[in-house]
């Protein structure tokens, strides 16, 4: 596979010392311009304000980079050509030279091919609402189940099926845990008011479930870490349901949005 990892990502997971894996759909998708870039680079001083060292991914004229310079950074944020892709398209991206934006999948399996141990994201993909009609189901559930990389997340997308993807991710057996929450998040609200089995409350403790993790060997899967908005932060419960409402009604008149 054509990969390159920044010299200061090189350095740093030669070292030993901390690697933050952050996906770029977010970066080309999922703001508007030039917002984004902006929100790039903010989330890459937030790495670096907590000791590690972010990698943003990305495939970039066919090569997988673990490690975005502000050329190749500024290029994901502004090309409106720039695409994304999860792992199923990693091949024909690099095979092809294309540059695509990495989502959740992608991300997670070239950080883990790197060896870095952590990404973190804002929301994973699940189960949709009516899987039984439609089957869309993301394509982060099944690789979240192969890759020892731990995830840290605020949950799932907020017009996902949260009790369903809980279950497909119990049967994947995809480790999830709260963090400081006894409730798993809602992405946008701090609970999505679904329980979770086990709850860690320090950076300390989520080490030693990765620790023990390794220790037990057997099956590769992911630890999934759900970090909840504060409180204080979360949308306002009334708006996001008005909201969501409208988005789930829309999504239903316009058909399944396909699997990601």
């Amino acid at each position: 596979m054509s990969t390159q990892v920044s010299e200061e990502v090189r350095e740093a997971l030669h070292e030993g010392r901390p690697v933050v894996a952050l996906e770029s759909t977010l970066i080309a998708h999922g703001l508007p311009r030039p917002r984004n870039l902006a929100v790039a680079a903010e989330l890459e001083e937030s790495v670096r304000a907590g000791g590690a060292v972010p990698a943003t991914i990305a495939v970039v004229d066919g090569t997988a980079r673990i490690g975005l310079d502000q050329e190749a950074l500024t290029r994901i944020a502004e090309d409106p050509s720039v695409r994304k892709l999860g792992h199923r398209d990693l091949a024909p991206a690099l095979a092809t030279g294309a540059t695509r934006a990495t989502t959740v999948s992608a991300t997670a399996w070239l950080a883990d091919a790197a060896g870095i141990r952590v990404f973190a994201t804002g929301g994973l993909g699940g189960v949709h609402r009516e899987w039984s009609e439609t089957q869309d189901e993301s394509a982060d559930l099944r690789l979240l189940a192969r890759v020892g990389i731990t995830v840290v997340c605020a949950g799932v997308k907020s017009i996902l099926d949260v009790p369903a993807t809980l279950q497909r991710l119990e049967t994947l057996g995809v480790t999830v845990v709260g963090y400081g929450t006894e409730h798993f998040p809602g992405f946008y609200l701090s609970s999505s008011g679904e329980p979770v089995d086990w709850t860690l409350r320090s950076p300390e403790e989520v080490a030693a479930v990765m620790r023990a993790q390794d220790g037990l060997g057997g099956p590769r899967a992911a630890l999934v870490v759900a970090n909840p908005v504060p409180v204080a932060e979360q949308l306002d419960p009334a708006l996001h349901d008005r909201v969501l409402a409208r988005g789930l009604a829309a999504a239903k008149e316009k058909g399944s949005p396909g699997r990601r």
